[in-house]
């Protein structure tokens, strides 16, 4: 089963057209070479992935993947826990 990480890598490779072993974990979009409009693509992507709303201010002071990884894990969790809440 794929981690949260491994889908957040497979998604910036594939939308920026990038061999998935040069999208580490410790990679910053900079050094990426990951322009504002290959994020907002990517953007769209994660939140389809994951079927979350990432707000886009919010998304703009992200640099690297792990701070995106660590966003969606958020996100993940407060989706989940609005489920179980609901359930009730």
């Amino acid at each position: 089963m794929e981690t949260v990480q491994d889908r957040v890598l497979r998604v910036i490779a594939t939308t920026s057209r990038k061999p998935l072993e040069a999208v580490r974990p410790d990679s910053t979009f900079q050094e990426l070479g990951i322009d504002s409009l290959d994020r907002l693509n990517i953007l769209f992507e994660l939140e389809g992935e994951f079927d979350i709303e990432i707000n886009d201010e919010e998304a703009k002071s992200v640099t690297n993947i792990q701070q995106m990884v660590a966003g969606i894990e958020q996100l993940l969790a407060a989706k989940s826990k609005s489920i179980s809440l609901q359930a009730e």
